[in-house]
């Protein structure tokens, strides 16, 4: 790590520090319940490639010790059915979320009810599950559902992941066959329940804009939490709105809410010949927030604290922590995300980290 990264370092631990009694928590967010909490699902096809990383100090360490050093308390993994190779396959997240476990943290299990990514735009059922009577669908959204309660048994669960649309798509489409969708969630939130009663469900909307028709359409179910995704390229720039939306929704459903996934870029630079999701200043939030790394700090901070001060804010969870040009600086198909990740190009641990701590 270089001298001037380590002296910007040392300057925002003591800015954060001295102003650690600006935004107290709510009585409801003592700093041992509070969720910091990454998405780092993968992690285990990134290990593969045995990659280096640095602490703040400019040390090599493990990741997940850097992680848990500075204050991250849940990981949050996304689970597929049948995936393509064996990532994000069950047995991937049972055997990674044992070493969580094990290394005290807890989990978090967001189920796509898909064989790849479930967002908005697709809601793909899995391939083996096609074709089937609506009944026998029901049944193996059940008997799935329990598999991951009875074996993996994760913290916090997700009943699909940002599910605006619905899931299962035809047959869980939330606008095309509501009663099909509401009787599939009943499914597998009764799967959870069954099996685990203290785990807590969350509910998944990815943004800001429709939240409260969705969150309004899903008032029967019985959960505990609701999750949004917030990502200024996606969702908007104002983080006034997302306190205010977060603000009326808990109050509305009298749920606790956290923010499922966030990122910001620490740089518009790139690290491989994978295209980056986000690489152009129209995507920031500025000049508040430049692409710079505290900017990327100062966003975290943002919205953490807009959590903390929420009467039922529990935490937020940033995605893609982990997500370094693992195959080289010449990959093609490797990460878009390298700029967002919280370890620099030399996967050094960045300043953003730092307000992951709640002490």
């Amino acid at each position: 790590m270089n001298r001037t990264l380590q002296i910007l370092i040392t300057f925002l631990i003591f800015i954060s520090c001295d102003n650690d009694d600006v935004n107290v928590p709510s009585s409801e967010n003592e700093n041992s319940t509070f969720i910091s909490a990454v998405d780092i699902s993968s992690y285990p096809e990134i290990s593969n490639s045995n990659p280096t990383f640095y602490d703040l100090e400019g040390n090599q360490n493990n990741l997940l010790t850097i992680l848990e050093d500075n204050g991250v308390n849940t990981v949050r993994l996304r689970l597929w059915v049948n995936p393509s190779n064996e990532h994000s396959g069950f047995n991937e997240v049972k055997q990674f979320s044992e070493t969580l476990k094990t290394n005290g943290f807890r989990t978090w299990l967001t189920l796509h009810y898909s064989d790849t990514w479930a967002d908005p735009s697709q809601q793909v059922t899995p391939a083996q599950w096609e074709g089937l009577e609506y009944t026998q669908l029901k049944d193996s959204v059940y008997n799935y559902t329990e598999k991951v309660m009875t074996e993996i048994q994760p913290d916090y669960i997700q009943i699909g992941n940002e599910i605006n649309s619905g899931f299962l798509h035809p047959y869980g489409h939330i606008s095309n066959n509501y009663q099909q969708f509401k009787e599939l969630m009943d499914t597998a939130i009764s799967a959870v329940r069954v099996n685990e009663s203290d785990t807590k469900i969350i509910i998944h909307f990815a943004g800001i804009e429709g939240s409260n028709w969705f969150f309004n359409q899903v008032s029967f179910l019985d959960y505990d939490i609701i999750g949004l995704s917030y990502y200024p390229i996606w969702h908007g720039k104002s983080l006034n709105t997302l306190k205010t939306t977060m603000h009326d929704l808990s109050s509305s459903y009298n749920k606790n809410i956290i923010i499922a996934e966030t990122a910001y870029p620490f740089t518009l630079e790139w690290n491989d010949w994978t295209n980056n999701i986000v690489g152009s200043e129209s995507q920031l939030i500025l000049p508040e927030y430049p692409a710079t790394l505290e900017g990327q700090l100062n966003f975290v901070k943002s919205i953490k604290e807009i959590t903390q001060e929420l009467e039922k804010g529990i935490g937020f969870c940033y995605w893609g922590a982990e997500l370094i040009a693992w195959k080289g600086n010449q990959s093609t198909d490797a990460s878009p995300w390298e700029n967002q990740a919280l370890f620099d190009f030399e996967n050094n641990a960045l300043p953003a980290l730092i307000e992951f701590k709640n002490d």
